[in-house]
């Protein structure tokens, strides 16, 4: 039989992400922790963020600085930043103090940073972009350390047009393939186990006393 990409492409799939890792129907013991929750409540914010940040695109400045309604969306995507960057850091941080790139889970954790950082940039635009003075103080703030980057000639923190881009497409859609891929790999490898204290073992997904 003749070899062919897609075959190729199909085999690679089963044999990486088999339909029980992808779709698990049962979780190990000691994902019951709180300690768990923190990622998917950093999704949960992002998802927010886009909806509300949809809606604000759509309707431009005007609308978010001078209709009620417009002032009330403004807020809520202002609090899913907040909730956002809460949630992240709190997941890197547990991420950190259980080791979670123990068992070929290094791309998982350097893909997670990757994500924190671009989201970084991405919160940067989003301030620069609410067209206020705000925004303006920011700008006018930072602009001299982006220049002393070297940075400046391509990422002009003064020009509102590039900020506004950058934050409602550009950043948006690296932040979603990021996470994608983040999310693969921890269908792969699966969620880290807690670090051994002495008193409990993991085996097999259950916590057995000694």
């Amino acid at each position: 039989m003749k070899k062919n990409m897609t075959r190729s492409l199909r085999l690679w799939v089963q044999n990486t992400l088999p339909m029980e890792n992808l779709l698990p129907d049962s979780m190990p013991a000691y994902v019951d922790s709180y300690v768990y929750l923190f990622g998917i409540l950093t999704v949960a914010a992002l998802v927010w963020l886009i909806i509300t940040g949809t809606v604000l695109a759509i309707f431009g400045p005007q609308w978010w600085h001078i209709s009620p309604i417009g002032h009330f969306f403004n807020s809520m995507h202002f609090w899913s930043v907040q909730a956002f960057f809460f949630f992240m850091v709190l997941h890197l941080w547990a991420q950190f103090m259980m080791a979670a790139w123990r068992g070929g889970r290094h791309w998982t954790w350097i893909g997670g940073w990757l994500l924190f950082l671009v989201s970084i940039v991405a919160g940067l635009t989003g301030y620069l972009s609410q067209n206020n003075f705000d925004s303006q103080w920011i700008g006018v703030q930072g602009k001299d350390a982006i220049n002393s980057t070297g940075v400046g000639g391509f990422f002009n923190i003064l020009n509102f047009g590039q900020m506004y881009g950058l934050h409602i497409f550009v950043l948006p859609m690296v932040i979603i393939v990021l996470l994608a891929i983040h999310l693969m790999l921890v269908r792969m490898h699966g969620v880290v186990e807690p670090l051994p204290n002495g008193k409990e073992e993991v085996d097999d997904g259950e916590k057995v006393a000694e």
